[in-house]
């Protein structure tokens, strides 16, 4: 069951964003969205019934400019949102996640995963934290690591929880949209390769992130992130022409209503040119891909309080819109 969107007087910054809708047992199609909850069909704006939402951004430059045309074409058809079923809002083939990027986020993940043996005081350990975060940002070296496009839902979609996910965990996060390839690209450039932001939910089974069998090789981000529905997607791509400072957005998370994470994306170690720049350093990044910068503090570690059955996340970051996603326990089998 998908949650439908209300019209709003503004959904998102700026003129337009892109979405990927359908009707009820329709395809689903590239659709431009205006701030005032109105969708066009872009397939028979740009003539093509095969468009997708990543065709356009492989070819971002030449279309950036008509869709700002269309976005102020007050003769163009445009219909409620209301009447579509929101999707995520591309289908990347790449996706490049980040960890431990917001400074009070790594300090107390830190002290939350202690290591076997270590009583150390909490103060020390958080100072610990806080050294190896200053010498990480001084040597300029992001965390980066692969995700699952299989992995990535809706923005209104339910999540599953797996029965062998123990911890379950959310992680809002800001995701850059790549519009050109992109490789080897320096820190002053990246932001020419990025077309726009979304909003991700980059879920964490807490419990099997580390490999407690076999410690020397460390994490398991397999398992522990990239299960079916763990990376709730959108609703929009908001260009990034309309978010004057990514350094500065304002990033909410609630859980049933309580606010969990509320954070500004100033806490980042490393910015979103810094993250591009990086993985574009080994990886090429294509058109549709995803880069997310990691999570600030207040995740349900920190907490003490996991995600479960029945749990509703409404999650936000300011100009990119927000989603709402509801949890769902696996049925045994």
């Amino acid at each position: 069951m998908s949650v439908k969107p209300e019209a709003a007087s503004a959904l998102f910054a700026g003129p337009f964003a892109l979405a990927t809708l359908s009707l009820p047992d329709g395809p689903a199609f590239p659709a431009l969205v205006t701030p005032d909850g109105r969708a066009l069909d872009l397939r028979v704006a740009f003539g093509d019934q095969e468009l997708t939402v990543r065709g356009l951004l492989e070819v971002w430059d030449a279309a950036a400019a008509r869709l700002t045309t269309l976005a102020g074409d007050s003769s163009a058809e445009k219909r409620p949102l209301t009447e579509f079923r929101v999707h995520a809002p591309v289908e990347p083939r790449q996706v490049f996640q980040s960890g431990a990027n917001y400074r009070q986020h790594v300090i107390d993940l830190h002290v939350a995963h202690r290591a076997p043996g270590d009583d150390r005081p909490e103060e020390e350990r958080r100072a610990e934290a806080a050294e190896i975060m200053d010498r990480r940002a001084a040597e300029d070296l992001p965390y980066v690591f692969i995700g699952l496009p299989s992995a990535i839902t809706g923005p209104y979609d339910d999540v599953v929880l797996p029965a062998w996910a123990e911890k379950p965990d959310w992680e809002l996060e800001l995701a850059a949209v790549i519009g050109r390839p992109a490789h080897r690209v320096s820190v002053e450039e990246a932001p020419e390769y990025v077309a726009g932001y979304t909003i991700a939910n980059d879920l964490t089974d807490r419990a099997t992130v580390f490999r407690r069998d076999m410690p020397q090789i460390g994490t398991d981000w397999l398992r522990s992130k990239n299960a079916p529905g763990f990376t709730p997607l959108g609703p929009w791509i908001v260009p990034a022409e309309s978010i004057a400072r990514p350094d500065d957005l304002r990033l909410t998370l609630k859980l049933n209503g309580e606010t969990m994470q509320d954070e500004s994306t100033k806490d980042m170690i490393f910015d979103v040119a810094r993250m591009v720049s990086h993985a574009s350093q080994t990886a090429r990044l294509l058109p549709g891909d995803l880069v997310l910068t990691g999570s600030p503090a207040g995740n349900g570690m920190h907490w003490g309080r996991l995600l479960r059955d029945g749990d509703v996340m409404d999650a936000s970051i300011t100009g990119l819109g927000a989603q709402r996603t509801r949890c769902v326990a696996e049925v045994a089998r």
